[in-house]
């Protein structure tokens, strides 16, 4: 085979070698322009690989994602007011959260009962910037001066297209007050390959007498 084909590519240089040109020099230009059509035809063979695997770089990623939309959303409420703050914290969980997948295991850190507990996208956002009659209890997590919000990554548990991770979040308020609660994540990949938190879980820290 590689006889034949070198065959053929002397032939063709000779019938294509214009006048005056060098044959060493015609004769490199093909032996390119071989390699290159050898390296596409493998190239073309090659495989598609899809891996949706969520990495550990990822997680992480996601969660200071997450603080630094916490922090946006707040600067947006001092800035331009609730109605501003609130458009962008739609825009964070359509983003970030997988409410289009389905109900979302949200377990956020000041909530009671018979609310406590926010697996729909509505319960979320009344959650983050409050002003939902149905969720009359809320405030606006996001709408209290945070300052910086620190993730502490305790443990990462990572399981094909899916995470969860374990730690702490250190929230400081324009005062300098610093609110710490632990903190447990849990994400998947969507189909176009986004990670998606399913799983959110906020308490304070226990405080023993």
């Amino acid at each position: 085979m590689i006889a034949a084909l070198g065959t053929v590519k002397h032939a063709t240089i000779q019938f294509f070698q214009p006048r005056g040109l060098p044959t060493m020099k015609v004769k490199l230009v093909a032996l390119t322009a071989l390699v290159a059509l050898t390296s596409n035809i493998a190239n073309a063979n090659e495989p598609i690989v899809v891996n949706q695997a969520v990495t550990e770089k990822e997680a992480l990623t996601a969660q200071q994602a997450w603080c630094a939309a916490l922090l946006d959303i707040n600067a947006a409420y001092e800035k331009d007011g609730k109605v501003a703050a609130r458009a962008l914290a739609e825009k964070v969980i359509d983003s970030a959260y997988a409410y289009q997948m389905g109900a979302v295991l949200f377990k956020p850190t000041l909530t009671v009962n018979p609310q406590t507990f926010r697996p729909t996208r509505a319960g979320a956002l009344s959650y983050f910037v409050g002003g939902d009659p149905s969720f009359p209890a809320d405030t606006g997590f996001a709408l209290k001066g945070w300052r910086k919000c620190e993730p502490v990554t305790s443990a990462i548990f990572l399981d094909g297209n899916s995470a969860i991770t374990m730690g702490k979040v250190h929230f400081t308020d324009k005062n300098g007050k610093v609110t710490t609660v632990d903190k447990t994540w849990g994400y998947v990949k969507d189909d176009a390959g986004n990670l998606r938190i399913n799983l959110h879980h906020s308490s304070l820290e226990y405080q023993p007498k």
